[in-house]
């Protein structure tokens, strides 16, 4: 079991060109700490705040993936691409339409009106009004991480199979265009127009097939190129102690005798002496771990921001770890915290996850151990 202060949150700020599980390996290498996972996958395209939990707090991140989330972004209308975005190849609107996949509620021509100088911003930011705000049902695009019978949706799309996702209701809160829409030619000569925007939105929310849907609805396709996450509940771009990262290219061997060039996550430490954490720290440790550690946001903390809190007595907390339910009303789900004593050094101890037993008593869904 992992040592409970050696858990905690840590917000990364991942860089283009390298998956969330690349920021997971990264940040499991630096720790030297296999139990590390991430609240929400971002593209491989895309940048900005992942939520990473290790040791005993990769119990909290199934409470902070629900949380909503704001993305800035681009959208390129002009063109549909095979994955709705940047990394796909351009397809025919004919094509993209007798393919499917748009979201039931968007209705628009059965033709392409290819006029990109026809759109001004009033009649982009009406449709976002009337089709793109408040809860609506959105259809996730086919290169997403969605499981079918048990395999990823973008891996069936990449064999050429057909991939059919039902509809989901998801909240938009905002949805706002920032600047645009601005003119440009796209490399095989099309007219397009990019629109920078910014998004707040449920979890569950596909930003790339609200590119899609608002280039259908208006008639001309649509595709995101860039995507940046801001904010992830109450984790953001501005949050004290955010880590960085880059991307490294590397080249290998595989099985096969085939060299391979792929990204890897590369976690920007500030001691350059640290980076290949073979250099010790004055206490002979892993420079490394101790950076991470330094940056880690302990579990109660974490757990302030992410869910209804209850402070609880010595005495409940002692309960709650034995598996018996405590004289707590309560009607949600509410972590449970130990405060520290004032005059001690310990943080707040997160000590339970805890739910409704009755109407008097709350019981213990996820125990953690003691600090």
């Amino acid at each position: 079991m992992s040592n409970p202060s050696e858990s905690g949150i840590l917000i990364v700020d991942k860089p283009k060109g390298v998956t969330s599980h690349d920021v997971v390996a990264a940040i499991r290498g630096g720790l030297h700490m296999k139990r590390v996972g991430h609240a929400g996958t971002l593209d491989p395209m895309a940048t900005g705040i992942l939520v990473i939990g290790f040791g005993n707090a990769t119990r909290l991140l199934n409470y902070i993936v629900g949380a909503d989330k704001t993305y800035e972004a681009t959208i390129r209308l002009g063109q549909f691409t095979t994955t709705d975005d940047a990394d796909g190849d351009v397809m025919p609107w004919s094509d993209k339409v007798a393919h499917g996949g748009f979201s039931p509620a968007i209705h628009t021509d059965a033709h392409m009106s290819g006029d990109i100088s026809t759109l001004n911003r009033d009649t982009i930011e009406r449709t976002i009004a009337e089709d793109f705000t408040g809860r609506i049902e959105q259809t996730p695009t086919m290169f997403s991480a969605i499981k079918i019978n048990g395999r990823r949706a973008y891996d069936l799309a990449r064999e050429g199979k057909d991939v059919e996702l039902k509809a989901r209701p998801i909240v938009i809160g905002e949805f706002t265009v920032i600047d645009g829409p601005t003119p440009d030619v796209a490399r095989n000569g099309d007219p397009v127009a990019d629109l920078t925007v910014r998004v707040t939105c449920s979890s569950g929310t596909y930003i790339r097939a609200l590119a899609r849907d608002l280039g259908y609805r208006l008639g001309v396709g649509g595709h995101l190129t860039m995507l940046r996450r801001t904010r992830v509940g109450a984790f953001g771009a501005a949050t004290a102690d955010v880590v960085t990262a880059h991307a490294e290219s590397r080249t290998f061997t595989n099985r096969d005798g085939e060299a391979i060039t792929r990204n890897r996550c590369v976690i920007d430490y500030p001691d350059a002496d640290a980076t290949d954490g073979t250099a010790a720290s004055d206490d002979g440790g892993d420079p490394r771990r101790d950076l991470l550690l330094e940056h880690a946001l302990p579990m109660a903390a974490g757990a302030r921001l992410t869910m209804p809190c209850v402070d609880v007595t010595a005495d409940e907390a002692r309960e709650l770890r034995f598996g018996r339910w405590i004289a707590r009303r309560g009607d949600d789900t509410a972590a449970a915290i130990l405060p520290a004593a004032a005059d001690s050094s310990h943080d707040d101890e997160l000590v339970a996850i805890i739910g409704p037993a009755n109407r008097r008593q709350s019981k213990p869904v996820v125990v953690l151990p003691s600090e």
